[in-house]
């Protein structure tokens, strides 16, 4: 049955991709038999469970999967390991969104329990979806052995099925704890208002927005006043004046209510007489107005606006350095939904032990000046936003805004209307970057709270040494780089999250022992608790039995008063003989079980069988976003748990953007998806486009237009088939390596081996795009535009047929072979028209190289190729007529050439239009050198084009050339442009120059010629 004219890829992909499932073709282990005993794996980075496929999920599963097939069709026991994760806050929102949409009860009203298992069941729908896009894709992931980052927690209805990840989890963190690696403290986190939980750095969105900077004057105590005196460069005196204050400036005024401090550089003359001294917070009740000392630190910089900087430790990352430098109390001013603190006393009593503790008097514990509520009783309760107004205003009717000239005093008033003001206020309106939550979309707010924390500086160590001395290579290398500053500057990893949806934190709370306390000599409503880290609740007990010496341990009901349970109990038991303990209600964070994909998904604990085989994995694909957020932590995670390093490559890429280098955006509005693409496309196109853009390093620029172009070469490698078929090569034995005679057949081989040592380096050295390159310009510039041209003629000629329907069937099937990893749909259609013993993907690669290039065949045939390129280039370049042949002049040839000639006479006079060789002593005048190495061959002009007539058109098309190019050069000298105008635009106008710049030298080249005829 004769083939189909082109390759239906909507039909076919779904096809061909479950025969490969059914066939077992993505299991793990070893499917080539041969003698390669390596093995491959790499871990898929696990996209979240209910998140969709976008373009970066299809460029980063494109190359792990071409890195796959690579390696199982070279015979490595393979394993690409697939899995989602749980994804806590984004699951938790999903889900939430539903239930509102569905009119469900809400999370509130579920209660915890009955809310995971809704969540279960959002996962056990959704999961499906991003599984199947990524099987559109192609990924040839083993789905038998698909993991879940929360995979055996209670609920799991597949529990069973897959690794235990949870368990594994919570192994991780007890043995942890007890090695004093995790502990829970207060610290500054990015706190998002709306989902009321702590998020990571990278949840958070910095976004520039118009924003406003307030001046305000802080009154030095009891009215002291010192000489305030600025002087310029040369150190002369520029301002002298009597202050009785210090002006700061601040874009979130609210937040002067939790001020500890104001700081100042210790170089900073300015200041220097009133360091040491209080001064007056210009906000709230002024009979109790709070004093705070003046303080030096490194980081106020005395350029900068005053010089002088408030410092809010509770709720600015900056200030809280500066806080615990200098032990300053910190004080929280807002609650978790980011209105001002309503709890606590009245605000008199609470200004008082403020002002105690800054006179000296007296001190805090961390957890005491947490606890004290610094928000007048008229702003408690408010919105932050609505509080920053209220402040702003009282400050200024007070009198204590920094005030300035009103440029508008100067106008003169309209009749009847009020004289404007001499002086206003100073606030500056300028554009500020502020931090939103990427889900949340609310602005973040910096937060004092207590959270669960991996002491990440005693773990970091072996991370840094196993970079530094090789065993872990990160390409490119500037990866190393930003992977090296991360850690060497490593903080505390905060690792819990305020969710439901999650792996609960393994401790449990029990009262503080106190033989004064009336209740059993134990104090449940102290803040001093009693921690039991365990993997289980019963476990938990235990410890809590042997602690306090009681015969029973009682889980304490989430939500009632525990004091009240303790009271009860003891009347209805009529004993004492127990203890109530309460879970610690947060979760981790889903980087801290992701931290553990490598070893959790090959069955960690347990000393599997995989985990023997494939770990430590191979490579890592990931992009550069995460490198701290994901690749460090994994660095650091397994090797504080086993020891040994999760993988020994990393490749990085960036972010996937649009065709002008510009980030993908909804908001621009040039978001493509990959789905959108495959279904008009293909997947092959959409895979070899992602590896043609992948260069190490480089910018992902997705073009459309290069889409479409690949899809294209598909058709070409459909059309080069259809072409074997019509000429019988699939009549004939193509199994086995051909051994031909004729040149063009031996030169095609020579082409394939090196086209086969070219990708497979390239592929090793993780150069895709280096690979594709190659694939294309073997198959499409060698095998489609040179080879089946070359052919043509000798499927005519009995002699040499047959040779040529083996080499032409074998160099088919070997390109298949090739193309496969960045082309598996269309290359595995293609190899099921024969018999074969073997699916493609499980093909064995080949080896063959340079061994397989005849030298005299590949220098005659080279030459035959240069020559016709060069004949329809200057044929071109003259403006000679495409359909006309031509005569040619040869001058002077060695024996190379004049046998070149012979050899291959009619081929070239078909492909390049040429009527005849004859020979002369001299140039004809009015010719064109035509390049033939080892020949002096011309083409005579004369009577071909009107020589003056194509000078006139060349020198209109340069002159017209020379002035688009100038403008163009012009911008990229202009300093504004290059300092205002947009990256993307800069280097869109600098390739469009290079275009013109080639163009030009072109022109030139074609004057130079007829300026040489004449």
């Amino acid at each position: 049955m004769p083939m189909e004219k082109t390759f239906n890829a909507a039909e076919a992909e779904n096809r061909l991709y479950q025969a490969w499932e059914e066939a077992g073709c993505f299991t793990a282990g070893k499917h080539v038999q041969n003698a390669e005993t390596g093995t491959f794996c790499v871990m898929i980075p696990p996209p979240n469970v209910t998140g969709s496929l976008h373009m970066g999920h299809a460029f980063n599963n494109t190359l792990q999967d071409i890195l796959t097939r690579w390696h199982r069709m070279r015979g490595f026991d393979t394993l690409w390991q697939p899995g989602t994760d749980h994804a806590g806050i984004a699951t938790q929102m999903v889900t939430e969104r539903e239930m509102a949409a569905n009119q469900e009860p809400s999370r509130a009203e579920m209660g915890r329990e009955a809310f995971t298992n809704r969540v279960w069941q959002q996962k056990v729908k959704s999961r499906g979806n991003i599984v199947g896009q990524l099987k559109r894709l192609g990924a040839s992931c083993d789905w038998s052995r698909e993991a879940f980052t929360m995979g055996g927690a209670s609920g799991d209805p597949d529990k069973g099925k897959g690794p235990n990840f949870h368990d594994a989890v919570i192994k991780v963190f007890v043995d942890l704890y007890n090695k004093g690696l995790i502990y829970r403290g207060k610290r500054l986190v990015n706190w998002d208002p709306h989902f009321e939980t702590a998020i990571s750095d990278l949840e958070v969105e910095n976004i520039e927005v118009a924003g406003h900077m307030w001046h305000f004057k802080y009154p030095l105590a009891g009215g002291a006043t010192y000489e305030y005196v600025e002087k310029d460069e040369d150190g002369n005196v520029t301002l002298r004046e009597t202050r009785d204050y210090i002006s700061i400036a601040t874009t979130r005024p609210e937040t002067m209510l939790g001020d500890g401090a104001v700081a100042v550089h210790p170089s900073d003359e300015r200041y220097a007489p009133i360091v040491g001294k209080l001064c007056e917070i210009p906000v709230g009740p002024k009979e109790h107005r709070r004093l705070i000392p003046i303080i030096t630190d490194e980081y106020p910089d005395p350029d900068f606006g005053s010089g002088a900087v408030k410092i809010t430790g509770a709720h600015d990352f900056n200030d809280y350095q500066v806080a615990r430098r200098g032990d300053i109390p910190m004080y929280r001013l807002m609650d978790t939904k980011g209105a001002m603190r309503a709890d606590g006393n009245p605000y008199a009593d609470e200004a008082t032990i403020a002002m105690a503790v800054a006179q000296g008097a007296r001190t805090l514990t961390e957890g005491e000046a947490d606890a004290i509520n610094l928000v007048p009783d008229d702003l408690r309760g408010l919105d932050r936003f609505e509080a920053r107004k209220r402040v702003v205003n009282q400050i200024t009717a007070e009198g204590l805004a920094v005030m300035v000239p009103n440029p508008a005093a100067a106008e003169e008033s309209p009749e009847g209307a009020d004289e404007a003001p001499a002086k206003i206020p100073l606030v500056e309106n300028k554009p500020i970057m502020q931090p939103f939550g990427d889900r949340s979309k609310v602005v973040i707010e910096p937060m004092l709270t207590d959270q669960w924390f991996v002491d990440a500086e005693k773990i970091v160590g072996p991370a840094l040494d196993k970079v530094r001395d090789g065993t872990v290579k990160i390409l490119p290398e500037s990866g190393e780089k930003t992977y090296y500053h991360w850690l060497d500057n490593i903080e505390p990893w905060c690792i819990s999250r305020q969710l439901w949806w999650g792996h609960q934190i393994p401790v449990w709370y029990g009262p503080k022992v106190d033989a004064k306390e009336a209740c059993f000599g134990l104090d449940y409503d102290s803040s001093e608790l009693v921690p039991f880290c365990a993997a289980s609740e019963d476990e938990a007990f235990e410890l809590a039995q042997a602690f306090y010496e009681k015969s029973k341990v009682i889980a304490h009901v989430e939500g009632n008063d525990i004091f009240e349970d303790a009271m009860e109990t003891a009347v209805l038991t009529d004993s004492d003989d127990f203890v109530i303990l309460r879970r610690d209600p947060d979760v981790l964070d889903t980087w801290f079980s992701s931290g553990l994909w490598p070893i959790g998904t090959l069955g960690w604990p347990e000393d599997t069988d995989e985990l023997k085989r494939y770990f430590p994995t191979s490579t890592l694909i990931t992009g550069q976003d995460i490198l701290f957020f994901w690749v460090a932590r994994m660095m650091m995670m397994q090797l504080a748990v086993v020891d040994e390093v999760p993988f020994t490559e990393v490749y990085l890429h960036g972010l996937v953007r649009d065709a002008k280098g510009k980030k993908m955006s909804k908001s621009v509005g040039n978001v493509v998806d990959p789905l959108d693409i495959i279904d008009e496309f293909g997947a092959d196109a959409l895979r070899f486009s992602s590896a043609a853009m992948a260069s190490l390093g480089g910018v992902l620029k997705l073009d459309m237009e290069r889409v479409k172009g690949y899809r294209n070469f598909g058709n070409k490698i459909w059309q080069s088939h259809i072409l074997a078929e019509m000429n019988g090569v699939f009549e004939v034995d193509t199994t086995t390596r051909p051994t031909p005679t004729h040149p063009v057949n031996k030169w095609i081989l020579g082409e394939l081996g090196r086209t086969r040592e070219t990708v497979d380096a390239a592929l090793a050295d993780y150069r895709f795009n280096d690979a594709a390159q190659a694939l294309y310009a073997f198959f499409w510039g060698m095998v489609c535009d040179k080879y089946n041209e070359f052919t043509k003629p000798m499927f005519g000629d009995a002699s040499v047929r047959l040779e040529t329907q083996q080499t032409m069937g074998w160099v088919l099937d070997q390109s298949l072979i090739l193309l496969h990893p960045i082309m598996p749909f269309i290359t595995e259609e293609l190899w099921a028209q024969r018999n074969r013993d073997t699916m493609l993907i499980h093909a064995e690669w080949p080896s063959y190289g340079a061994e397989l290039v005849d030298a005299a065949s590949d220098e005659e045939i080279h030459w035959v190729i240069n020559l016709i390129e060069s004949i329809r280039s200057v044929r071109a370049q003259m403006n000679v007529p495409a359909g006309d042949f031509v005569p040619l002049v040869q001058v002077a040839a060695d024996d190379a050439a004049r046998n070149a000639w012979a050899n291959n006479a009619p081929l070239i006079q078909k492909l390049a239009r040429v009527s005849e060789l004859t020979e002369a002593d001299a140039v004809p005048k009015g010719s064109a050198p035509i390049t033939a190495k080892g020949a002096t061959i011309v083409l005579p002009l004369a009577g071909l084009i009107d020589v003056e007539a194509e000078k006139a058109r060349l020198e209109k098309k340069l002159a017209k050339l020379a002035k688009e190019l100038g403008g163009l050069q012009g911008r990229l000298k202009n300093p504004k442009f290059v300092a205002s105008a947009p990256a993307e635009v800069i280097e869109e106008t600098k390739e469009l120059a290079a275009e013109k710049e080639d163009e030009k030298a072109k022109l030139d080249a074609a004057l130079q010629r007829l300026a040489e005829m004449a």
